[in-house]
């Protein structure tokens, strides 16, 4: 089966095109296109090269096209990108504006070019279905429950992919099985040996995840992608009575602020210098007191959620760091690990030092109980992965 996953952002369209069966997922091309206005001729090209590179006679040899939704109101899991699609991502467009209105586009857009070509959305929100009420449920009236006010937590296919990943690296087969058959089978109950793993996805955008057996029991982000962790210009958690307060005192408008909060804070708003980490680290290491700001910050917030789940599960078997700050950043990895030698968890300072660039690797020392390891993020993977088990289950459905 020949799977086309599309990477849609507000100005920008990736793309990975994958040969997927039961044993396996093979990359056969990838590629994408920046300062993006229009993706009708973005995908018109990409088909082209696909077909110049050999991987496809048509389009329409496509068996689907998978994309990586953020957030819809009442709708999540994998699902078939449909009209209802389309109106989930538009009815919380306002909650993830970069996101939303990108995807609801190059849905459509496919759709034209490729009318008989599946698709097939997987939400970011998918792999937290199944965390507690207590854990998802905000503190506020019932009338803001009743129209979708709650945690719904992001990076669900990076996190997804953690989960399977560190389960076969920590030797915990059960653990990946269930992990991988998360969505088409459920969490269901389990009664193997339990693996607890704090996941870490480090990069433009940041999140901490808890995952217990296989299965999210809660996350740093709540109800938008602006929420949990500084971000890289987006706040991450702040007191709701700071907008009315800094609106009045600053004499701004709401919708200014909210501006501000999203396009001005985060790491860039600590800094005042970018709101890239590497741009970050070299100012902080010639003595910029306000970049070295920005950096604690981010370190302190992950060992904040860090800690939460640490709680919660009654411990961790393995942290890990995943995505573009995650994978390449040794600083931020060895201060979030550091003085926990009484929990089990010893960094050896080589190991995490030597890392290679985009490679996977356990860097805490032989005897650490509790083990540090790093994972290249694979979302592109799970999407595919996942894109073919529903279109699976769609033909034995059929067939019935």
């Amino acid at each position: 089966m020949k799977v086309l996953v599309a990477n849609l952002g507000s100005t920008s369209f990736k793309y990975r095109l994958f040969e997927i069966d039961d044993t396996q997922a093979i990359l056969l091309a990838s590629g994408g296109f920046e300062r993006v206005t229009e993706y009708t001729p973005c995908i018109e090209s990409m088909l082209q090269t696909l077909m110049d590179e050999g991987h496809l006679d048509t389009g329409e040899d496509l068996d689907a096209v998978g994309f990586k939704t953020v957030l819809g109101k009442d709708l999540s899991g994998c699902v078939e990108a449909d009209d209802r699609v389309l109106e989930a991502l538009d009815g919380f467009k306002e909650v993830a504006p970069a996101h939303n209105p990108a995807y609801a586009e190059g849905i459509r857009c496919f759709r034209e070019k490729l009318p008989s070509v599946k698709r097939v959305a997987l939400f970011e929100t998918a792999f937290y279905q199944w965390v507690e009420p207590a854990a998802r449920e905000y503190a506020i009236p019932k009338s803001w429950r009743d129209i979708g006010i709650r945690r719904y937590g992001f990076h669900g296919a990076s996190h997804k992919f953690v989960a399977e990943r560190s389960a076969e690296l920590l030797g915990s087969e059960d653990v990946a099985r269930r992990a991988k058959g998360l969505y088409v089978d459920g969490p269901g109950e389990y009664s193997g040996s339990p693996l607890r793993v704090i996941s870490c996805h480090l990069g433009g955008s940041s999140s901490v995840t808890g995952i217990k057996n296989g299965v999210a029991i809660g996350t740093s982000m709540g109800f938008s992608p602006q929420s949990g962790l500084p971000q890289n210009n987006r706040v991450g958690d702040l007191d709701s009575m700071a907008i009315p307060y800094v609106s009045k005192m600053l004499g701004i408008t709401i919708e200014e602020a909210e501006n501000q909060l999203n396009k001005q804070s985060g790491l860039l708003g600590l800094s005042g210098i970018g709101n890239d980490i590497r741009d970050i680290s070299k100012a902080a290491s010639q003595g910029n007191a306000e970049a070295q700001l920005a950096i604690d910050a981010l370190i302190d917030s992950i060992r904040h959620w860090a800690g939460s789940f640490y709680f919660k599960m009654g411990g961790a078997d393995a942290i890990v760091f995943t995505a573009g700050i995650g994978e390449n950043n040794t600083e931020v990895r060895s201060k979030v690990c550091s003085g926990l030698e009484e929990f089990g968890l010893k960094i050896e300072a080589e190991k995490n030092e030597s890392t290679r660039l985009g490679a996977e690797a356990i860097i805490s020392a032989d005897d650490s109980t509790m083990k540090a390891i790093v994972i290249p993020a694979n979302e592109e993977l799970v999407i595919a992965r996942e894109v073919f088990r529903f279109m699976n289950t769609q033909l034995i459905s059929t067939s019935n």
